[in-house]
This record gives C-alpha cells, structure tokens and sequence, in this order.
C-alpha cells in the first residue's frame, strides 16, 4: 500500500525549527547560527588588525626608516632612498657589534642545550607524581620573579665582593678565578664586568625556555624505543646518539629558537653586566635615544629580523614547531 495514504506517528514527525528568540542578544545568536562565518570574520578581525597595524605595521615602518639617512652636517633625517645606512653596519666598529652579538647567542644556546638536555630527561623519565611537579615548579618559579631583580642579583652574586668570590678564597681557588678574569677579552676586573658574567647570567635567565621545549619533545619518545635498542645490543652511548637524539632533536632545536632569539634582541643585561662593548640592543638603543640616529637604529634592527628568519627557516625543516 502506499504509505503517503497514512499520516505520519508524531515520533516521525519531521522536527519543527524553534521560534526565533526575542531581545538583542536572542538575535545576535540566531544570526550568528545561522551565519557562522560571520561570527568568524568578527572574532578574527581585531587580533588582526592588531598584527596587521601594531605590529607588522611597525616593522614596515622600521624597515622604511633603515634605507634613509643621517645628515652629518644638520643631523637630521635625509628621507632619500639610500643603502648607505646598511653599508656603516660593514663598519668595524659596527661589524663587531653584530659578530659579538650572534657568536653570545649561539654560545647561549649551545650551553642552554647542554644544561637543558640531562634536566628534561631526568624530569621525563625518573621523576613520578609530586617530583614532576616539584621538577615543573623549579623550572616555572624563576619566571614569575621579576626580569630586573634577578638581573641585579647575578651583579651582586659575580661582583668583587659577592658570594662567588668568597666561595672561591674559601676553597682556595682564587687563583683560578683570577686566571679566568685575566684571560683575554673574555675577562675582567671582576666576574660582573666580564663576557663570562654575561654568558652565565643569560644561560640562567634563559633556561627554562629550553628545558620546556626539551621535556615536551622527549615525553614524546616511547620508552620502548629506548629498550628495543638496548635488547639489540646498542650501548647507552649508541641509544642516545641513534634513537633519543634524533627523536628529541625538534624540541631543542624549538627552545634554541627562544634562546638564540631572545639574546640576540636584549640589551638590558649587557647593560648592567658585562664590559663597555656593546651589542645589538644597546646599539639601538644608543643610536634611537643617545645619538639620534634613527636609520642606523632601525638597520640594526633589521640584523636580528633577518638572522631570526634564516634561523626560523633552518628551524622548520628541523620539525622545531612540532615540538612548540
């Protein structure tokens, strides 16, 4: 028979759409429902509007101001096109600038790595319920200190006076530290005046951005990867070089993004520990405010752009983002 004869049980009904909802915000729903997208598009216009403007915006800006000029008789800004600007970056004394900030940051990174690696792995596969959290809080608790106080409190630790020193004469090993202050370029009259203050002091700062990426990566590496290698006769030497470095190799290769970056952009530290050499971050900050020097500022900002985006590239390839 045919079924189109006999009216439809009310558990075959087709469902009835619900009446529209009153006031404003009833509305708004329903039309959001209705066009998803829309909701979309205004959730995601002002995050970009704020990449776009405030910062993308600034950096095209940064970008314009390097290829203009400095008048040397008048001081002001010549706005001609000119590669001149990037030219005094080929200056010795501003070549050195650069050299010594990019050879600090890897120094930083390649040392972060090495402290970083044994910690994370530690975290990962030896610690167990209220040490893994102790382990987290270790790691997380010199973050939520302020950036200056601790800054201050190595200059303190690393002076003449402080409390490394002492340790040194206590163990009658001052003549070791004074060996190391009078090695060359690298020493000082004091440990907080030196470039090994300054490399032990951004080794410290930034260190928990490597052993987060770290410990990230290597949780992600089957126990029994490293097992199987060892039932094959690997040795532990053979099982690291072969299974576990390979595997986290992406999250120390994502921490060294943080590390490399972020020394190569910071001034603050240099400024208060370490010699009278600048690096890149004083150098702008010195030509924007002491001297004035708005284009060679900005061409000096372009320098850790570019090296970033090298780094960044090389970083891909490595499946470092995998790893963020």
């Amino acid at each position: 028979m045919n079924a189109a004869a006999f009216p439809a049980s009310p558990s075959q009904a087709p469902t009835s759409i619900l009446p529209r909802r009153g006031g404003v915000f009833g509305r708004l729903s329903d039309l959001f429902w209705r066009r998803p997208k829309l909701l979309l598009f205004l959730m995601l216009t002002p995050p970009l509007l704020w990449l776009g403007i405030i910062y993308i915006g600034s950096l095209i800006a940064l970008l314009l101001q390097s290829f203009f000029s400095i008048d040397d008789f008048s001081g002001m800004v010549n706005y001609e096109f000119t590669l001149s600007t990037y030219a005094q970056l080929l200056n010795t004394a501003n070549f050195d600038i650069i050299v010594r900030t990019v050879v600090m940051a890897a120094l930083v990174t390649i040392a972060s790595a090495f402290v970083a690696f044994p910690i994370a792995y530690y975290a990962v596969r030896y610690a167990q319920g209220k040490w893994k959290a102790l382990f987290y809080l270790g790691v997380m608790l010199p973050l939520w200190s302020s950036y200056l106080v601790k800054v201050y409190a190595w200059k303190l630790i690393l002076a003449k006076e402080g409390i490394l020193t002492w340790i040194f004469d206590k163990l009658h090993l001052g003549w070791l530290l004074d060996g190391v202050l009078a090695l060359p370029i690298i020493g000082g009259n004091s440990l907080s005046v030196s470039y090994i203050g300054t490399f032990l002091v951004f080794v410290y700062i930034w260190l928990p951005y490597m052993i987060l990426p770290t410990q990230a990566a290597l949780e992600r590496v089957p126990a029994n990867l490293l097992e199987a290698s060892s039932d094959l006769g690997a040795t532990p030497k053979q099982t690291f070089r072969t299974v576990l470095l390979p595997l986290a190799l992406p999250g120390v290769v994502a921490g060294s993004i943080f590390t490399f970056s972020l020394t190569l952009g910071d001034y603050i530290i240099p400024q208060i520990i370490g010699s009278s050499r600048l690096f890149i971050g004083q150098a702008v900050y010195t030509q924007q405010g002491t001297a004035g020097n708005v284009p060679l500022a900005a061409a000096f900002s372009v320098v850790p752009i570019v090296i970033m985006a090298i780094y960044l590239w090389i970083a891909k390839k490595r499946g470092a983002f995998d790893a963020l």
